[in-house]
């Protein structure tokens, strides 16, 4: 039985941060995120994807805030190629494991991207396709739109 309940919000930066403490043992935090993220073409954000669940909050969307050190804003559609190129950079998406409930990734599954490793693939001829009303538009601080709509989904 929850005895008190205690809701504290800390600004750390620019991001803010909800805690809830349910008793004096249990503190959850649940970060804040923007209420109307925008994609890259300036309209509301759409979900990326909710099978496999994505997004740095495993809500569907590539949403972000700063505690997101990758920048999960790119929503992309995986290719084997970019599977194969991504796994030989050390980032490995197609091993599934268990003990971060990551069921890994297949060719034609639509992930939130790290916003660099996209620019990455890109540069190196292996960006996957992108959904660009999927795609948060924090990605524009690291990559062009342009490139981004040279690999729009069609």
């Amino acid at each position: 039985m929850i005895k008190s309940l205690v809701l504290s919000m800390i600004i750390i930066g620019t991001a803010a941060i909800i805690l809830l403490s349910l008793n004096s043992n249990t503190t959850v935090m649940r970060p804040i995120v923007e209420k109307e993220a925008k994609n890259v073409l300036g309209t509301a954000l759409e979900s990326c994807c909710t099978d496999p669940m994505t997004g740095y909050f495993r809500n569907g969307n590539c949403e972000t805030n700063a505690q997101d050190r990758g920048t999960h804003v790119v929503c992309a559609i995986m290719t084997q190629e970019f599977l194969d190129f991504t796994k030989s950079m050390g980032n490995d998406l197609s091993t599934p494991r268990p003990e971060y409930n990551f069921v890994g990734l297949k060719a034609g599954n639509k992930w939130c991207l790290c916003a660099l490793r996209w620019r990455e693939a890109y540069h190196a001829g292996y960006a996957p396709p992108v959904v660009l009303e999927s795609t948060n538009k924090k990605a524009l601080e690291y990559v062009k739109i342009d490139a981004l709509k040279e690999h729009e989904q069609k």
